[in-house]
C-alpha cells in the first residue's frame, strides 16, 4: 500500500467557513467542478453529469439507463412487464441523494440553470419510482419530498427570471409552484406534512416580495395616482387621469 497523502497543506490554503464553503474550480482539463469545504475536508462534485463522475451501466446515470429501459418496454409494448424492484429503487435512491447534495450548493452559488437541472431531474425519478417500482414502500419512500423539491426548482426558475426583469414571469412561476404542491395527495407522514407547509408559506412569501418589488407600469402608476387624487377629493384631476388611463387601455386592445 502507498504511503498516504498529507492534505494539510491544501485545506490550510482554504480554512474552513460555514458562510463561504462552495467554491467552482477548473479541473486540470479546464472543466468547472464543484468544491465543498467541510470541518474536516474537500468534497468535490462534476458540475455536470452524474456528480461522482461515474457512468453506471455505462450511461450517464441509473436514472438514464431504468428510463431508457422504460422506454424499451414501451416500444415493444410491455409496459406493463416493466417494474424497478427493491435494489434498482435503491440504486435510484442513493444516486438522486448525489444529486441533492449537489444542487443544494449550485443553489447557495445562485447558478440558477444546473439547480433547475439537477431538480427536475430528480423530479423524474421521483415520477418514475413512484408509478414502476414493485414494492409499495418503494413508492411511497421519495413522496414525502416533492413539496421541498419542487419549492426548489420553481425558487430557482423564479430567481432566474427575476435576473432577467421579468417580474411577470417570476410571479407565475411563483404561483404555478403553489398551485401543484397544493394540489399534490395528502400523505399520512410528518416530514411530508412539515415540507408541504414550508414551501407553501416561502412560495407565498416569495410571491409577495415579487409583487411589492415589481416596478409599476405607465397604466397602474397612472391608476395610483388616480386613486390619490380621489382620496385628495382633486376631482378635476382624477377625471383627467381616467380619460387618460380610458385611452391607454384602448390603444392596448387595439
Amino acid at each position: 500500500m502507498s504511503d498516504s497523502v498529507d492534505l494539510r497543506k491544501l485545506l490550510e490554503s482554504w480554512p474552513y467557513d460555514p458562510d463561504n464553503d462552495a467554491r467552482v474550480v477548473q479541473g486540470d482539463d479546464g472543466r468547472p467542478i464543484l468544491q465543498v469545504r467541510t470541518p474536516l475536508g474537500i468534497e468535490q462534485y462534476e458540475m455536470d453529469g452524474r456528480p461522482d463522475g461515474a457512468q453506471p451501466h455505462g450511461v450517464e446515470s441509473a436514472l438514464v439507463y431504468y428510463l431508457d429501459k422504460l422506454e424499451e418496454a414501451k416500444t415493444a409494448g410491455k409496459e406493463s412487464d416493466f417494474e424497478l424492484d427493491a435494489d434498482q429503487c435503491g440504486e435510484i435512491f442513493t444516486e438522486g441523494t448525489l444529486y441533492y447534495f449537489r444542487y443544494v450548493r449550485l443553489f447557495q452559488l445562485r447558478d440558477w440553470e444546473r439547480t433547475i437541472r439537477d431538480t427536475g431531474r430528480n423530479l423524474r425519478a421521483f415520477d418514475l419510482v413512484h408509478r414502476y417500482a414493485e414494492r409499495e414502500e418503494d413508492q411511497q419512500f421519495l413522496e414525502k419530498w416533492r413539496p421541498y423539491i419542487f419549492r426548489v426548482n420553481s425558487s430557482a426558475a423564479v430567481m432566474q427570471a427575476l435576473e432577467k426583469q421579468a417580474y411577470d414571469e417570476a410571479l407565475q412561476l411563483a404561483q404555478e409552484a403553489l398551485s401543484k404542491i397544493e394540489a399534490l395527495d395528502e400523505l399520512d407522514d410528518e416530514t411530508f406534512q412539515f415540507e408541504r407547509d414550508r414551501s407553501l408559506t416561502a412560495l407565498r412569501e416569495l410571491a409577495a416580495q415579487i409583487k411589492e418589488n415589481k416596478p409599476l407600469s405607465k397604466l397602474e402608476q397612472l391608476e395610483e395616482q388616480m386613486q390619490r387624487a380621489i382620496e385628495r377629493q382633486e376631482f378635476e384631476r382624477a377625471a383627467a387621469l381616467r380619460d387618460r388611463i380610458r385611452d391607454m387601455k384602448k390603444q392596448q386592445i387595439c
